[in-house]
């Protein structure tokens, strides 16, 4: 019984594969054929009679209250030359990231096929890593100086939780969060597990549209931390349950399970020290996950869908 178990998995495995392998290559064929805008080198190899052309180009890019002869200045910065200098150095080649960014938006217009393109623009903008992707619906920004590699000097002050994801692997990565942000219906989050599914649906998004991407990245763990977290899911699922804690309303609650923080806070010394930030995060992808496995429910079902909906339609119970 056990020998055809195991063969009824291998197969199960192989066919799954089979199809996923033929989705994607339906995919590909989409060919959305995008075109990156290189703005922070315009800007870096313009002189001041060139700006009037940019700003035509580019009227979102600048501020009214900036004069030509302002952002001439503005170039001639020493650290706005580091920046330009060292963007260049990593990015002098953006052919992988942009082949990344197109199977991005080919897996786009194969799940919503009204989908329109948008302008797809490079930046620089002194290292403010919070607004490093800015996705409007005509417009995506990316603010390439945020990229340049967890270790780069720049990242000095900011905190190594944060620096671990600013390279350019996250790029695609952080553009689909971003998108995923604007396809999810969900009413305000108001227990830990409507924050849990909310950020759970973000994550399945990425397994639908940047699935070239490992699950580690998807999530911004270390592939040690993703290991982790696997390992020790089952005692997480049954903290939160023995606590009472997925139906609870304590404000508090996020900032322990589901922001981006070093670790997560379960107060329990031995295993807070080891575990990655954001486990909330992580278990409500797997909660996604078994939903969208029990269910016939298109992704564009199940990004509006109520979090109690999904919840009470899956059997999550994960095992040790």
């Amino acid at each position: 019984m056990k020998n055809f178990l195991f063969f009824l998995l291998i197969i199960t495995a192989i066919v799954s594969c089979n199809k996923s392998n033929r989705l994607e290559k339906e995919i590909a064929l989409i060919n959305t054929d995008i075109e990156v805008e290189r703005f922070d080198r315009y800007v870096a190899q313009a002189s001041l009679n060139d700006f009037p052309k940019l700003k035509k180009a580019y009227p979102f890019m600048f501020s009214e209250n900036e004069s030509d002869s302002s952002w001439v200045e503005t170039k001639r910065d020493t650290f706005q030359i580091q920046l330009f200098t060292e963007v260049d150095k990593i990015f002098g080649d953006f052919k992988k990231n942009e082949e990344e960014i197109e199977s991005f938006f080919n897996h786009v217009k194969y799940y919503f096929s009204e989908f329109n393109l948008p302008r797809i623009i490079t930046t620089t903008n002194y290292v403010r890593f919070r607004n490093r992707t800015i996705v409007t619906d005509t417009i995506v920004v990316l603010a390439l100086d945020s990229y340049l590699g967890s270790d780069h000097e720049f990242y000095g002050n900011i905190q190594k939780f944060i620096t671990a994801n600013l390279n350019q692997e996250q790029i695609v990565v952080d553009l689909a969060g971003e998108y995923a942000k604007k396809f999810i219906y969900q009413k305000q989050n108001k227990t830990l597990l409507d924050e849990m599914i909310y950020h759970g649906k973000q994550l399945y998004f990425k397994d639908r549209l940047v699935p070239f991407k490992t699950e580690a990245q998807r999530i911004g763990y270390t592939p040690k931390q993703m290991e982790w977290a696997k390992i020790n899911e089952s005692d997480i699922w049954r903290y939160f349950v023995e606590r009472e804690l997925l139906f609870s309303t304590d404000s508090k609650l996020p900032s322990r399970f589901i922001n981006p923080a070093p670790f997560t806070k379960f107060y329990i010394e031995e295993i807070d020290a080891d575990s990655p930030g954001r486990i909330g995060q992580f278990v409500g992808w797997q909660i996604v996950r078994s939903f969208m496995n029990q269910n016939e429910v298109s992704l564009k079902e199940m990004l509006v869908k109520s979090p109690e909906e999904i919840y009470n339609n899956t059997k999550y119970k994960p095992k040790r």
